[in-house]
């Protein structure tokens, strides 16, 4: 398999350190608000890439952070606290918060078939592991206390912007426009590792430390978390692109003055969700959700499908007009996987090819837009329906878009329809109850209700007409 490496800015060979388990890590949510679709194209891409490496032949073992604390909202440590913003916001404590969006978050995945990760591990339960990261990074000169508070002091590296190729001066001061500066620090680009002195007097949770009753900087979290479930080495860290500067930026620098060595070898970044607004975002106040494209009328899976239709490292735009298209194509499909009998012998030799095109695109930088022309082209196939439905089923340990259950469900529902008027004598009962009821004889028609009720028939009043079933 062949994965763009943005830390190196090529596609590369993927060749984890143990070939018997590749070591993943994905960046989790900053449990204060619901995930939005944005947030939720990037678990969709980092799920079908843990699935096409299993589904090629490697055993995973994924870890994922909760953040449920210290998440500030700025690049230079500054800003509202997302944990703090949303208990004031809806009156509750942070920790109801965090389990409250943390069950949310797990909910939406569910709906979207996102596997859940083998180690889910909230920030808050390892204190000690940050508390022993920032001693050792301050023991070797790498960390500095200044303030109150615990920075990383950029200046001991060789090279602090390993993701890009910018000047430092171009992101002195940070990404975002309007980032205080902390006078606090030797260097502009230094960060923090631990808090005991911030702009929130009523910071919710604080733990002792050798520096003083504090929390904990958002970077550190990643970095010991990901040590603490898969060692010193990691194969592939994931995340938004625009985690990229400074959070994966600052991880690899506290990371490797920690070990003494590279931490991790393929880094796996998923471009935006854009709306005619820019960057779909939770600090602009709006924003959709999964429950919402529900309440809409959406499969979720058809959002699914819309993800899987473009390359990860491209840009999405979302409009509704595109979401339908992706209804439509998602309802085409599994019409037409509906309509195939199933019967006969798998052709090895036909399934074989068309297994070799799928597996050819997850492992050209996980296309899966290549991918999904690869399931059409099943459908396409000059071989018959048996070997067809065997590739659909295959395909879809990675595709994940409940393509055989939701064409058994189209089956069942079309079958019941098909029973609907299917005998002349009830045929003609019913037509007689449609012209007593246009006469408004409506005790005549109230009688054959009954009588057909007592057969077994539901009948059932629809813009078209009036159809039955068997009850």
């Amino acid at each position: 398999m062949y994965l763009y490496n943005s830390l190196t800015h090529k596609k590369e060979l993927f060749q984890p350190n143990d070939p018997n388990l590749v070591k993943m890590y994905t960046c989790g949510p900053t449990v204060y608000h619901y995930a939005h679709i944005g947030n939720l194209r990037t678990y969709i891409m980092e799920d079908v890439l843990e699935k096409a490496l299993r589904y090629t032949g490697y055993n995973v073992k994924r870890v994922m952070n909760i953040t449920d604390v210290g998440h500030l909202a700025s690049d230079a440590d500054t800003g509202e606290d997302k944990m703090l913003k949303g208990a004031k916001r809806e009156n509750k404590t942070v920790m109801q918060i965090a389990q409250y969006y943390t069950d949310a978050f797990f909910a939406d995945c569910e709906k979207l078939n996102i596997k859940k990760p083998e180690v889910v591990e909230p920030a808050t339960n390892c204190i000690a592991e940050y508390i022993e990261m920032v001693q050792r990074l301050l023991d070797n000169g790498k960390a500095y206390f200044a303030g109150g508070n615990v920075y990383f002091d950029t200046s001991k590296l060789g090279q602090y912007y390993v993701f890009n190729d910018h000047d430092e001066e171009d992101l002195a001061v940070g990404v975002r426009e309007g980032v205080e500066e902390d006078t606090n620090k030797k260097n502009r680009n230094d960060f923090v590792l631990w808090f005991t002195k911030s702009k929130f007097e009523d910071q919710a949770l604080k733990w002792d430390s050798p520096w003083g009753v504090g929390y904990p900087g958002w970077h550190i979290e990643c970095s010991c978390i990901s040590m603490k479930h898969l060692g010193e080495d990691l194969d592939i860290h994931c995340g938004g692109i625009d985690n990229a500067f400074p959070h994966h930026t600052n991880e690899i620098a506290q990371s490797e003055s920690y070990l003494g060595h590279k931490w991790c070898n393929y880094w796996f970044h998923v471009h935006h969700l854009n709306t005619d607004g820019g960057k779909m975002s939770k600090s602009k106040g709006e924003f959709l959700t999964v429950s919402l494209l529900e309440q809409k009328g959406y499969d979720p899976m058809a959002y699914r499908l819309f993800c899987l239709q473009s390359h990860y490292r491209r840009n999405l735009v979302f409009s509704w007009e595109n979401l339908d298209n992706a209804v439509t194509a998602y309802d085409k499909l599994i019409a037409k996987i509906a309509a195939l009998s199933g019967n006969g012998e798998v052709d090895q030799q036909a399934f074989d090819a068309l297994k070799e095109r799928f597996v050819n695109a997850l492992n050209g930088d996980l296309n899966t837009s290549v991918a999904v022309t690869a399931m059409y082209d099943v459908l396409k196939a000059k071989t018959n329906d048996a070997t067809k439905l065997a590739a659909l089923r295959d395909f879809d340990q990675v595709l994940c878009l409940n393509l055989i259950d939701a064409a058994e469900e189209l089956r069942q529902k079309q079958k019941a329809e098909e029973e609907m008027s299917a005998d002349p004598e009830i045929d003609a009962l019913v037509a007689a109850r449609t012209e007593a009821k246009k006469a408004k004889n409506f005790t005549e028609a109230d009688r054959i209700r009954d009588e057909l009720k007592a057969r077994g028939i539901e009948i059932i009043d629809t813009p078209q007409g009036t159809k039955w079933r068997k009850v």
